[in-house]
């Protein structure tokens, strides 16, 4: 058997800053890698994940040139958790204009879960600008994707964690869990928004990896992590990310010309192999890995294994 690649040594980045990006938001973004080698810029999850020390180890530092930024809201991005001025779009157009500080023209685009929609969304709006697309966990933010998870399906697999989810929404609610928690995360009582913020957190926390992780759990039961966290997950998902209904499916012929690679765990609850699956019919083009023995985390050992292969091989790495 193939030995299965790992991360890089940890790097520490060689450029901080802080863009201005308009509408009263100044997001965060560090440069790690070698200055002026291959460029790339990693798009992570949420939305309003954040980028972490991890997501640097996915590149060869020696062969890339990474740029990673904490989308508007989260991390070290200002103003905390804000949702307003804060859509796919306003994303999309930060991007370029991080591309445009960076200097390059063209640059590979890595997202995975929520950075893989952003990443289809930016590559189908400037398709001239990717030089290549990894992706994993594919996430399209269609209706079925959204009742998976929040309404009724992974529920199924998980019915202990759900209950801990449910608990805090009265059964007169629970007919629309995303709008239910909406209620309580733009709420007025700070309490509820933080009791809220951390159940639908933790709900995703414990429910990303094959087997049970906790360290994740931790990470994402952080009351500062899990209100940004929920609150634009939330806001994105109430709006349907400002798409119309499979828009990302039904352009992906725009992506025709982008070498790519689709990455997908097969036991992935958060966003199941099927949205993976209709996104390589409408690209063919692009590789498609399978990973029998994962679920959605970028950090499993099959999952990491292609992601770090794919960026070797597109950076010229045997």
């Amino acid at each position: 058997m193939t030995e299965r690649r790992g991360f890089y040594p940890p790097i520490e980045p060689y450029a901080t800053g802080m863009l201005d990006v308009g509408d009263g938001h100044t997001i965060y973004w560090e440069r790690v890698g070698t200055p002026g080698a291959k460029p790339a810029i990693f798009l992570h999850g949420g939305p309003g994940g954040g980028c972490s020390p991890s997501q640097r180890r996915v590149f060869d530092p020696a062969l890339y040139d990474v740029l990673l930024f904490d989308q508007r809201g989260c991390g070290r991005s200002r103003p905390h958790a804000e949702l307003e001025a804060n859509t796919t779009w306003h994303l999309v157009a930060d991007i370029e204009k991080l591309r445009a500080m960076a200097g390059v023209d063209r640059w590979l685009v890595f997202g995975g879960s929520w950075g893989s929609t952003l990443a289809l969304a930016y590559a189908e709006t400037h398709p001239d600008r990717v030089s290549e697309l990894v992706l994993r966990g594919i996430f399209t933010l269609r209706r079925q994707e959204l009742a998976w998870y929040y309404q009724e399906g992974a529920s199924l697999m998980f019915p202990d964690k759900w209950e801990r989810f449910l608990s805090i929404i009265p059964e007169a609610e629970r007919g629309d869990l995303i709008g239910a928690y909406r209620r309580r995360l733009v709420g007025e009582d700070r309490a509820a928004r933080i009791e809220a913020a951390k159940a639908w957190s933790i709900w995703e926390g414990e429910t990303i990896t094959l087997l049970p992780d906790p360290s994740l759990s931790a990470a994402f039961s952080n009351g500062e992590f899990a209100l940004a966290f929920a609150r634009i997950e939330n806001h994105y998902f109430v709006h349907e990310g400002w798409m119309e209904e499979g828009q990302l499916i039904r352009d992906a012929h725009k992506l025709r010309g982008i070498p790519g690679v689709i990455v997908q765990g097969r036991y992935d609850m958060a966003t199941p192999p099927k949205t993976a699956w209709d996104l390589h019919r409408a690209w063919p083009e692009a590789d498609f890995r399978m990973v029998d023995d994962a679920g959605h985390a970028f950090s499993e050992p099959g999952i990491l294994h292609q992601l770090v292969s794919a960026t070797d091989r597109f950076a010229g790495k045997s």
